[in-house]
């Protein structure tokens, strides 16, 4: 009845997929939390591998055809689509709540629910057409990659232009699209289902301020418990995070507070261009960067969010000030949006202000400067410590021992470098500020200064959680220097000199870790209750305090005073993968009972197992390992998300098509990807940090173009795997359909797996032992499909 293959299909349908997936990241971590987002992306990859099992054990599905398979399925992942986001937006979490409270877990199963469904239709459409046609599984194999690529790098300017809500409506109007052409030939019944919610879908998108809001959780600054009252005044989606502008309960009338994503994370202060309105400054600690720098200081402020940085910079006499925000809507807010409110500060002459990532910005940046200012990097404000779980899963590197060398490159001889933290129990439990006095150490040593206590002050003082400011000098700090600093402390009310060279040393971790020697300063590092060693490029996570074998046991939240920093993220993350393992246990091996006689008949299911399972973990190992090395390299943490995403993508599928040059002589093709695969690798982790310093300044279309190239070749060689296995389990079996559904299915599974398991041991070996794991699991995967007969294929 069907003549033609439906490339078109499983385009939209992949296209569809990825812009939904992506569209409820950023709606997740407004709604909920960033470690949310993991959430997601493990159910569209279970979705998609419980699309493939279905396949697999429903015969007489399968009996309807795709030519009705895949109207059907289209019509309903859009209403899924549809009534999903309205269930979403409108339930309520407290994630406090989970697991403990029965209530909370009903609504989050309601709320996995009403994601899964769209994901696991897309999966359907794209498992049966994949086992009902085997003999073009290279080019639909490149159709679906193709779709995914485009939409990795269409995503981020459709979400700046349409917002992430207005996306999943987009993403559900394009499944429309996808089961159109054949439902009006052989479906037309779909279309009573399908037209009416493409009206409702269109709508959305052409008027996105009509959809309701996603309800934060209710541990967030702006859910309806928090702020039923508050007045906002501007609200904007962006790729980074959302922000929203409100009235501040504190000083209401001349400052806003910005919310980011939902929470407390900077603020707007009215400002009139008179620098005598600013005595505020002089019993602020905002003033203790400029005790200690030279007069009239050339500043680098790394995060200038809502400007008060900047203000403090004028007040004080800066010479220049350069302003480094990486959300552009953050940006748009002193430069458009509240320019006037904020003394039109952006256009000052003596300010320039730049959207952009700070790390990369000073690797192109050439200028010398007296004082760099950390403030609130990542959009995370220092006194906003108590959402740090939040942040345990993002890796960022701005705190890395190998960014503090950057920053002391880019210092004048007599430079400081300032960054303050908020601490929940600075007594107790000094983390933040811990890790990062460590980094530093590590970095003053490579950078020939061996009397790092000499370079360091550090002080406290009260805010809504207690602020931990570092202060670090180039040079040695001066006793004259130190003396005008606790002189200036006395003007900021409970101002505490926790650390400097001239006064005794106390016992506190923070002193230990300043001053002690090699031996005792590891044996803190091992004894200490939380990891609080120093962070590298090869593992920037920050934010991970607590050891995963402590969060299993929930020994770091008996050590201390609970607060959200304590094994919040990882026990999420731990949670997700035992459940992940639970479901895919549940979703692959138990639908098979229902086939057991035809299951039984298939051969070399364990050995295609674990080759198909190699393939899911091998990828996803890349993929997250290299999203991370090309941060750096562009600037942007979403532009080496789409960009790394679009070229693998893109260039699997190219290789998909060229693959059956390899199944002709399938074990030695099978070699000569391996050696690529290898030599890739290797590439990788010794030879891209040459390319990346050398082109590191050149104009952004440049570097795309320079990433692009660097991941093609490994798009090429990873793209041919999957069809060639496909094309074996196919040849040895009368049970194709079941048998390709099914290596697809376990694909999936893996790929679930992986994406959890690879940020685990990056979070504990770092991403260049991951990187090694990647080649490795593919060569398990393919000894193993070496044991299924070359002649069959």
């Amino acid at each position: 009845m069907r003549t033609r293959p439906l490339y078109p299909e499983i385009f939209l349908v992949s296209f569809g997929v990825i812009l939904l997936e992506i569209s409820y990241t950023r709606i997740f971590s407004f709604k909920l939390f960033y470690y949310f987002t993991y959430l997601i992306v493990g159910i569209a990859l279970l979705g998609m591998g419980s699309g493939g099992v279905f396949t697999t054990v429903s015969p007489r599905f399968r009996r309807v055809g795709l030519s009705r398979i895949i109207p059907m399925a289209c019509m309903l992942a859009s209403s899924g689509v549809l009534a999903g986001y309205f269930a979403i937006a409108f339930i309520q979490l407290n994630s406090m709540g989970l697991p403990t409270i029965l209530r909370e877990d009903g609504k989050l199963l309601v709320i996995t629910a009403c994601v899964f469904i769209p994901f696991l239709l897309g999966g359907i459409v794209i498992a049966t057409v994949f086992s009902e046609d085997p003999g073009h599984i290279h080019r639909l194999y490149f159709a679906d990659l193709l779709g995914a690529g485009i939409g990795c790098a269409l995503v981020v300017p459709l979400i700046g232009r349409l917002t992430p809500p207005a996306c999943v409506f987009l993403s559900g109007l394009v499944f429309i699209a996808a089961g159109t052409p054949l439902a009006v030939r052989y479906s037309p019944r779909s279309l009573i289902l399908g037209a009416p919610v493409a009206v409702a879908l269109l709508i959305g998108i052409l008027h996105p301020a009509l959809l309701p809001e996603p309800v934060p959780d209710e541990l967030k600054t702006m859910s309806p418990q928090r702020s039923a009252n508050t007045k906002y005044y501007f609200s904007a989606w962006s790729p980074v995070f959302r922000i929203d502008v409100m009235d501040s309960p504190f000083d209401t009338g001349n400052r806003y507070v910005i919310n980011h994503d939902g929470i407390i994370g900077s603020t707007l202060h009215r400002f009139d261009g008179n620098l005598s309105s600013l005595k505020r400054f002089d019993h602020d600690s905002r003033s203790y960067p400029f005790v200690v720098a030279r007069p009239n200081p050339k500043v680098l402020i790394i995060g200038a969010a809502g400007g008060h940085e900047i203000l403090a910079s004028l007040y004080f006499g800066a010479f220049h000030i350069t302003g480094i925000e990486l959300n552009p809507a953050t940006y748009s807010l002193l430069t458009t949006h509240f320019a006037d409110y904020t003394g039109h500060i952006a256009t000052n002459e003596k300010v320039t202000l730049i959207n952009g990532e700070g790390r990369s910005f000073l690797r192109r940046d050439e200028s010398k400067y007296d004082l760099i200012w950390f403030v609130a990097p990542d959009s995370y404000a220092a006194m906003n410590s108590a959402t740090s779980g939040a942040f345990v899963l993002s890796e960022s590197y701005l705190y890395t021992t190998e960014m503090i060398e950057d920053s002391l490159a880019h210092l004048t001889p007599h430079g400081i470098i300032c960054m303050s933290f908020g601490e929940v129990d600075f007594a107790a439990k000094p983390n933040r500020t811990s890790r990062y006095l460590s980094s530093a150490r590590v970095a003053f040593t490579n950078a020939g200064a061996p009397d790092f206590p000499k370079h360091v002050i550090l002080v406290t003082q009260p805010s809504v959680f207690q602020e931990s400011m570092m202060l670090f000098k180039r040079s040695p700090f001066t006793a004259q220097e130190i003396d005008a600093f606790r002189a200036r402390t006395s003007n900021v009310k409970g101002s505490v000199i926790q650390y400097a060279w001239t006064q005794p040393v106390s016992n506190h971790q923070t002193n230990t870790i300043i001053t002690a020697n090699g031996a005792d300063l590891e044996r803190l590092y091992r004894e200490a209750p939380y990891e609080v060693g120093p962070v590298t490029d090869d593992a920037p996570f920050f934010w991970h305090f607590a050891r995963f074998s402590d969060a299993i046991r929930g020994t770091a939240l008996k050590r201390a005073g609970w607060d959200m920093e304590d094994a919040t993220g990882e026990r999420v993350l731990m949670t997700l993968l035992a459940t992940v393992i639970v479901f895919a246990t549940v979703f692959l091996l138990l639908p098979f009972l229902a086939i057991r006689e035809t299951w039984t008949r298939i051969p070399y299911k364990g050995t295609a197992a674990v080759y198909f399972a190699a393939l899911g973990i091998g990828f996803m190992f890349f993929e997250i390992v290299l999203i991370q090395k090309f941060t750096l390299f562009l600037g942007y943490p979403t532009y080496s998300l789409t960009v790394t995403l679009f070229a693998l993508l893109l260039f699997t599928g190219i290789g998909s098509l060229v693959s059956p040059r390899y199944t002709q002589r399938r074990n030695r093709g099978l070699v000569v990807l391996l050696g690529m695969l290898m030599i890739l690798m290797l590439f990788y982790q010794f030879g891209m940090g040459g390319i990346v310093g050398r082109w590191i300044g050149a104009p952004l279309a440049i570097r795309i173009g320079i990433a692009v190239a660097c991941l093609a070749p490994l798009g090429l060689c990873l793209g041919a795997f999957m069809p060639v296995g496909l094309r074996t389990v196919a040849g040895v079996t009368e049970h194709k359909a079941e048998f390709v559904a099914w290596a697809w299915a376990v694909n999936g599974f893996f790929s679930v797996i992986s994406s959890i398991l690879a940020t685990i041991l990056s979070m504990t070996w770092g991403f260049t032992v991951v990187l090694t794991l990647a080649a490795l699991v593919y060569l398990i995967g393919i000894v193993a499909l070496r044991r299924i007969p070359e002649m069959a294929a």
